[in-house]
This record gives structure tokens, sequence and C-alpha cells, in this order.
């Protein structure tokens, strides 16, 4: 196990399974020294946890629990390509979406969820930029989506 993924299990977090792409595209790709990752729903056994916009139908709590899902995708998704996330040397960006209500303006708050995690999970190396955009909608009613870049070292 990796010193990343025994950081996750001190938390009480393992990586799942990469979530199959709902349309055309792959969850990953590398370029260089960076993985660039699709936007990552929080799905949990192939299903959203909630469905509907935040501040509405869903909690600010709850959206902020589900941006941190979709981190734990990501990651999922960027291990199917580099093999070990100890190859990871910095959460580069993080860009999140969320649905909000037509009032709801906390879009930055519920993004700390991914942006905490990564903080846990990889100390200095997880600080990052982030956009954390409102919409009106998300594939399939998610609440939040995420999607990373991160830099990794050469394979050993």
């Amino acid at each position: 196990m990796s010193k990343v993924e025994e950081r996750l299990a001190a938390l009480g977090l393992s990586l799942p399974d990469v979530a199959p792409p709902v349309a055309a595209y792959v969850p990953a790709v590398q370029t260089g020294h960076h993985v660039l990752t699709s936007g990552q729903l929080p799905m949990v056994a192939g299903k959203l946890q909630y469905t509907g916009k935040v501040g509405a139908e869903v909690t600010p709590e709850q959206a902020k629990d589900l941006a941190r899902i979709c981190a734990l995708n990501a990651l999922a998704a960027v291990k199917s390509l580099v093999g070990d996330l100890d190859r990871v040397v910095q959460v580069v960006k993080v860009v999140g979406f969320v649905a909000s209500a037509s009032d709801f303006t906390g879009q930055p708050a519920v993004l700390n969820g991914a942006s905490e995690l990564f903080g846990e999970v990889f100390g200095e190396a997880g600080v990052h930029a982030r956009s954390a955009v409102g919409v009106a909608v998300l594939p399939l009613d998610a609440p939040v989506e995420v999607e990373i870049m991160v830099r990794v070292t050469d394979p050993s």
C-alpha cells in the first residue's frame, strides 16, 4: 500500500474503483508530468449519493461531503494511469462545479471538501489553485463535480 493510501486509511477512507465514464471520454489522461482528470461525480458503488441543487434539495454540508467523494474518485482516476499515488508531487489545480439554487453563493465552502482532503492526504503538495463555479445543472442531476490536475514524477 502506498503512503498516500495509508494516509487515506488513517482517515477512514479508501480509493474506490474508477467510475466508468457516462459519455464519450476517459477518466484521466497524462501528458508529460501532468495528469488531468475528467469531471468526477460523487458516485459510490456506481450510484450518486444525492441529486439536486445545493441550497435547495442538498444542504451545503452534504455538498461538501460530496466534493470529498469526488476528490476520492479523481484520485482513483489518477492512480489508474500512474499506478502509485506516491508519484504525485503536487496537486496543481482543482476545478469544482456546484449545481446551485439561484440564491446559493457558497460554492467555495462546498469545494473545501475536496481541497481539505488533498491537504490531509498530500500535506504541502496538496496546496493548489482552484476554481469554484456555480452552475444550473450537472450530469445526472449531480450536485457537485470535481476535476483535478496533478504533477507526477517519472516512474522509478
